[in-house]
């Protein structure tokens, strides 16, 4: 398992990190998973063994029963070098002050998480999504007062936009508050959006990068293919939307690739994706998720598995975005001042 600096802090994680979603089965999270303690543990301690050092959850998932899940598993042994991350920002319940990036709800969001994770800090504490009716002034001051009480010793964001991320971090240097150290998004060969600005501004402003749902939800598995009805028990079976397909030609054109490239590799195609995602610039961990151990196992392996150029080439080009204004003229005016951030986007089109 290699090991990554988390954004310009001194904390390394694993390039794989665990996903929990599946844990707890509540609410709309069953559709997902519903693992109890006992198969949860089986799965986390089979991480363990394979160099997993990075755990990842939210209190949204399961209303609270994914961390309290986890919460009876991470106690004695398990916890000693385990990093534990988990989100706020999303409804807990009809409280109308139960929700969103605010002081209120922050900190008491923050408290109820440390009593369900059995856990006296969170390793890094992240917003799980953007919040713009509450100043960021106060979202930061709330997220320093936790870092200062030792309740939270990293922060980070996750599913911002990119002037988000800037404002936010334009808001901690001004203020002198804790920057954000990493960005969780969704990225992944069928969704490439995240190379326009959030990729970018992660190489440039030095933040890691934290991918959830890496295989797109299971649609880059191998296991869907063109003209095929989704496979029973896959989260597409039970009605799963996300992500959104805006290109369907396209998503299979892509499957076909990753299955001919496993095929000839004698991998799944789920490895040769994870692969890919951790050759990309500016990626520190992929948050891989299941429900049994054969499918952990799996993506446990793509730490192991090491892409040729004419294979990533041939990946590359089946899934490119478009080149959207205003950079395909700045493809066409200003790629003699680029920069190592605006080359994660333009780079492979400079001749």
């Amino acid at each position: 398992m290699e090991y990554r600096l988390l954004g310009r802090s001194g904390l390394k994680v694993s390039t794989i990190t665990m996903g929990t979603m599946t844990f707890g089965g509540k609410g709309w999270a069953k559709t997902v998973g519903d693992l109890g303690v006992s198969d949860a543990g089986r799965l986390v301690d089979m991480c363990l063994d394979a160099g997993v050092n990075f755990i990842d959850t939210a209190d949204v998932y399961s209303e609270g029963a994914c961390e309290e899940v986890l919460g009876e598993i991470i106690g004695g042994p398990r916890r000693n070098g385990l990093l534990i991350a988990t989100k706020a920002r999303f409804a807990m319940s009809p409280d109308p002050n139960d929700v969103g990036s605010s002081r209120y709800h922050l900190i008491r969001a923050c408290e109820a998480s440390l009593r369900r994770l059995k856990t006296d800090v969170i390793d890094l504490y992240q917003l799980h999504e953007w919040d713009g009716i509450t100043p960021l002034e106060e979202t930061l001051e709330a997220l320093d007062l936790l870092v200062s009480q030792g309740k939270v010793r990293y922060v980070g964001c996750s599913n911002f936009s990119g002037w988000h991320i800037m404002k936010a971090l334009g808001v901690s240097d001004r203020d002198r508050r804790p920057r954000f150290v990493s960005q969780q998004i969704h990225y992944t060969l069928e969704a490439r959006e995240a190379e326009y600005e959030l990729l970018p501004i992660s190489v440039d402003q030095g933040l890691g990068v934290l991918v959830w749902s890496p295989i797109a939800g299971g649609l880059l598995s191998g296991k869907h293919r063109r003209n095929q009805s989704a496979p029973e028990g896959t989260r597409q079976f039970a009605g799963w939307t996300e992500p959104p397909i805006r290109d369907e030609d396209r998503l299979w054109n892509i499957v076909d690739t990753l299955v001919a490239i496993g095929n000839e590799r004698n991998v799944s195609a789920a490895r040769v994706a994870l692969s890919w995602l951790l050759g990309r610039p500016g990626i520190t961990s992929v948050i891989i998720g299941g429900r049994t151990p054969e499918q952990f196992s799996d993506n446990l392996a793509a730490a192991e598995l090491t892409l040729s150029d004419e294979e990533r080439a041939r990946l590359d080009t089946v899934s490119a975005p478009p080149i959207l204004y205003p950079y395909w003229h700045q493809l066409n005016t200003a790629s003699d001042r680029l920069s190592e951030a605006d080359r994660v986007l333009l780079g492979p089109h400079l001749k």
